[in-house]
């Protein structure tokens, strides 16, 4: 399941050239501070690692760049997705109740949040990277040192590291994975701008955004359209759309923001959860 989320602002919204912690950031203020910490904290443990299992969009809006600022005009768009409903809802909750809201320095508020249901998916299907798929290894250096190498798309690694990733998030959640473990993702528009190195608290992070062919088992690729592909999704990586994916969703629900109706509005957006 997905947000769609419209911010409001009354001027012009500056963001830094790398925003991704700025957006996690703002995810996690506003949810319940109970869940924020138990989801920034532990997680979904699989092994010796921990899933936040949500990942969310680029800023969808035309910016202009000016120096190391990006100038974004009001409105902006925001996808945040994620199989995990009490943190929708407790998104949810938050971004109706509050009269304002902070972006880094910037003052929003919320003008319109849709509620997209997880579409059903066929075995093959195009896909639309909204923010950069990414997966690495960590590999020891001749020195005896650690380096992180990213894959490309296409790179043999890629698509097995994305499917080995997805059976993880699969088994966090519901268990024993007993489908097929045929997968392949396929570059069918990647360009050399669709690669992005992206800086999240001090570390560079290689990603492709792009459009590509994804084979595998249809459960697999609806979690990956929840909970995103690849690595590192909660720090603003992997979420993608399905091409003409309106045919394919079972129910799209949205509810607008009516100055003075909020409390019409919060019941309204609990009650699409609920059905």
């Amino acid at each position: 399941m997905r947000l769609e989320i419209t911010l409001q602002s009354e001027k012009a919204i500056e963001l830094p050239l790398h925003y991704n912690y700025i957006v996690q950031s703002f995810i996690y203020a506003n949810l319940p501070s109970k869940l924020a910490d138990k989801l920034h904290s532990e997680g979904f443990p699989y092994e010796k690692r921990s899933f936040r299992l949500f990942t969310f969009s680029r800023i969808i809006a035309k910016a202009q760049r000016d120096g190391d600022k990006l100038i974004f005009p009001s409105p902006l768009t925001l996808i945040v997705s994620s199989p995990y409903l009490d943190f929708l809802e407790g998104l949810v909750e938050t971004l109706v109740r509050l009269q304002t809201l902070r972006l880094a320095k910037n003052e929003i508020y919320l003008d319109w949040i849709a509620v997209k249901f997880t579409p059903q998916v066929r075995e093959e299907e195009t896909i639309r990277m909204l923010s950069p798929m990414t997966v690495y290894s960590t590999l020891l250096t001749p020195t005896g040192g650690r380096k992180t190498y990213y894959y490309n798309p296409r790179e043999e690694e890629f698509s097995r590291l994305i499917r080995d990733n997805l059976i993880k998030k699969y088994k966090v959640i519901y268990g024993e994975y007993r489908g097929s473990e045929e997968f392949a993702i396929e570059p069918i528009r990647v360009r050399r701008e669709d690669e992005k190195i992206i800086n999240y608290k001090g570390t560079w992070i290689k990603g492709w955004m792009g459009i590509y062919k994804i084979r595998g088992d249809p459960q697999l690729i609806r979690l990956g359209w929840d909970a995103g592909l690849g690595a590192k999704n909660s720090q603003g990586f992997g979420c993608f759309e399905i091409l003409s994916e309106e045919r394919k969703f079972r129910r799209s629900s949205v509810a607008r923001k009516i100055p003075g109706d909020r409390r019409q509005i919060q019941r309204l957006v609990l009650t699409i959860f609920r059905l």
